[in-house]
């Protein structure tokens, strides 16, 4: 069994990855990156369209934080449910992001492609995955379910195709025209499409001090008139104007060995209010992850090593959907930003310097769209939606 190291990094393209330099020395151009993840290739991507020169930069290697350690899950819309009622985010607003992410996956789609990005349903279930229920857990999934149709209902009211589900995992409702990944592969070809568009990339680089027109590394500075801060983990330890606005958590995934059948429908399926969420790959393995809620005071943390008390409850699962004595190989957490409201940010913090981050566990689809508003208002002045917290406190 391999400890902290994803199961999504056994992919050919990530064991090949040459790797890319460390900054040294001072170098310049319009515009900074910090962060190599979905959002932050992403936010580079746009600005090569828009005519700027870029660097990018990366404590680590490409995704090398939770862009290439989560559930490889592809789902439209924000962190809450549409027919929720949310303190500070409108109908309408809610009803834009879900557009601008079903834009993003059609985008993604099309420049990686199908060996990459595959289509397959978001199946999102009541209560907890197969196995025993007491009449406390029954009585709790009956008022989930009851919530899970509100927003099925809601949904298919805006115009996305939302139907019920029920199978012996549980029932709740499908969305069929969502997608999954491997969110490592994903950044890595990302990054190599940019590079050939003239980027230039570097990793194990760590921002020290980020202000107006400057990035301080350690063994080097960058200077850019624009810098996009494109963090979800640490964001608040990163940019601390932020951090009474988003907390950092951990969140824990295990990896099975090959199954000999399939267990699970071809889709990517959460449950338990998406505490749960998991999926099994074209080889049979199984990647969840979950039980956040179960020991939540230790889950806020900066910390990104998997733990025995969560790393046993995601065993469970495992248990409860495929049976016992599953060979585990691989288990890993990350670090996520989390927002009260899980509205993500996208906030001005200095002159010429935008955040973004604090996608509440969402953020395959929302971390691109806000970096893509990041960069039209740090380039044209164009305003910041309200699906996005854009104001400091």
């Amino acid at each position: 069994m391999i400890d902290n190291l994803p199961g999504w990094d056994d992919s050919a393209r990530v064991r090949e990855w040459p790797g890319l330099p460390a900054v040294t020395g001072t170098l310049r151009a319009d515009a900074c990156v910090i962060g190599l993840g979905g959002s932050g290739l992403a936010a580079i991507e746009e600005l090569l369209d828009r005519g700027a020169s870029v660097i990018g930069i990366d404590a680590g290697r490409v995704a090398a934080g939770a862009a290439g350690r989560n559930g490889g899950f592809l789902i439209g819309g924000p962190a809450v449910p549409l027919a929720a009622e949310t303190p500070g985010w409108d109908l309408s607003d809610k009803i834009e992001l879900w557009r601008r992410t079903r834009v993003e996956l059609d985008h993604l789609e099309s420049v990686l492609g199908s060996t990459i990005i595959t289509r397959c349903p978001w199946i999102n279930i009541a209560g907890m995955i197969g196995g025993p229920r007491s009449a406390e857990e029954e009585a709790w999934e009956a008022a989930e379910y009851a919530r899970l149709d509100a927003d099925r209902r809601a949904l298919r009211r805006i115009g996305i195709r939302a139907v019920e589900h029920a199978d012996p995992l549980g029932r709740g409702f499908a969305v069929p025209e969502q997608a999954r990944m491997n969110p490592a592969e994903r950044a890595l070809r990302l990054a190599e499409l940019v590079v050939q568009r003239g980027a230039r990339l570097f990793e194990h680089s760590r921002a020290k001090v980020i202000g107006p027109g400057r990035v301080t590394l350690a063994d080097g500075a960058i200077e850019a008139a624009i810098i996009i801060v494109a963090v979800d983990g640490r964001l608040d330890l990163l940019v601390p104007q932020l951090a009474p606005l988003v907390r950092t958590h951990r969140l824990q995934m295990l990896a099975t060995a090959p199954l000999r059948r399939r267990v699970l429908p071809r889709a990517v399926v959460s449950a338990r209010s998406g505490y749960e969420w998991l999926q099994q790959d074209a080889a049979g393995r199984l990647l969840l992850g979950g039980g956040r809620d179960r020991h939540a005071a230790d889950e806020q943390t900066p910390d990104d090593r998997p733990t025995a008390p969560v790393q046993d409850w995601i065993e469970t699962v495992v248990g409860r959907v495929a049976g016992p004595g599953v060979p585990i190989t691989h288990r890993w957490a990350a670090s996520v930003g989390y927002t009260e409201d899980q509205r993500a940010l996208c906030v001005p913090v200095d002159e010429g310097v935008v955040a973004v981050g604090g996608y509440s566990g969402h953020g395959n689809l929302v971390g691109p769209v806000a970096a893509r508003a990041a960069v039209a208002h740090a380039l044209a002045g164009e305003p910041i939606g309200g699906w996005f917290r854009s104001t400091l406190p």
